[in-house]
């Protein structure tokens, strides 16, 4: 019976926790960055030993603040090739809890500049990050804009980052694709950016641009991941992995870290089970929709 009651007890205080969070900006950490630093030094330590010895990206994800597994991704890819200025720049971060971004600016100190289009979620970051033990004293920079390819850069500089930096997040549900192609404003070291898997690993599509396109369906938006590849290639970063669903991708900039994380094809990412079966339901219903290849 105490172990029931234990049980629930515990279920309880999680939900309480849950609830209070988005309106306290509480996060209860415990000892959660002194893990993640111990995880950096270990992979940088297996390193030194060579490729072989590194864990594959399948072993190194794990979720606190992004959807899916990036945190742990983006800090193995960090701790090999290590940082410069730690700024990183979001496109689209919602609401600032739940993005690639979150836990570099919390856990580790990163300068962030996030950058979304709805006001109610910009509102909700900043309170979030005012009231966050690790970052009330300088909260990430979060800025209400819509994001195209003609204004992306301007309103990068407006935010006050311009130049070399460690981190460029996209996901933007449509354009991302000419809106990183159109991005000159800074230079990531690491590119993390969205792909639309249910399009086959050697079809690089991409939906033509529009600056006022809006997500209306879940079938027709983003680019492939080999249309995401090729224009990566063409900016100087090559595709180093992506995580286990196979859709959200992963890019380094060629001369950092090239033996260690070297660059992999497209249908390598998208064999999973899950990329499998989404490729395999959907494509044949949306393959004739207005694609454009580039």
């Amino acid at each position: 019976m105490r172990r029931i009651i234990a049980k629930y007890l515990g279920k309880l205080s999680r939900f309480v926790v849950d609830a209070l969070e988005p309106e306290l900006g509480l996060r209860f950490q415990g000892d959660e960055s002194v893990a993640q630093q111990v995880l950096m030094q270990n992979w940088r330590r297996m390193a030194l030993e060579g490729r072989e010895k590194l864990p594959s990206f399948l072993d190194v994800g794990f979720r606190k603040y992004s959807q899916f597994e990036e945190d742990g991704i983006l800090l193995f890819i960090f701790a090999l090739i290590g940082t410069t200025n730690r700024k990183c720049v979001e496109i689209c971060a919602g609401n600032g809890r739940e993005c690639n971004a979150a836990n570099l600016i919390i856990n580790h100190g990163w300068w962030g500049f996030l950058f979304d289009g709805d006001q109610r979620n910009v509102q909700m970051a900043r309170q979030f990050y005012s009231r966050n033990k690790d970052t009330f004293a300088a909260p990430p920079v979060f800025t209400k804009a819509w994001v195209t390819a003609e204004n992306v850069n301007q309103i990068i500089a407006d935010a006050g980052v311009s130049g070399p930096i460690d981190l460029l997040s996209l996901d933007i549900d449509g354009m991302d694709y000419w809106v990183w192609k159109g991005i000159s404003a800074i230079s990531p070291r690491v590119v993390v950016c969205e792909t639309h898997n249910p399009i086959p690993p050697d079809q690089a599509l991409t939906v033509p641009y529009d600056p006022q396109f809006v997500c209306k369906s879940e079938n027709f938006r983003g680019a492939s991941l080999a249309a995401m590849s090729k224009l990566g290639r063409e900016k100087g970063y090559r595709l180093v992995g992506t995580h286990r669903f196979g859709f959200n991708a992963f890019f380094v900039k060629n001369g950092l870290g090239d033996e260690l994380l070297p660059e992999v094809t497209p249908a390598a990412c998208v064999n999973d089970p899950f990329s499998t079966a989404t490729r395999a339901k959907n494509w044949p219903l949306i393959k004739d929709l207005p694609w454009q290849a580039v």
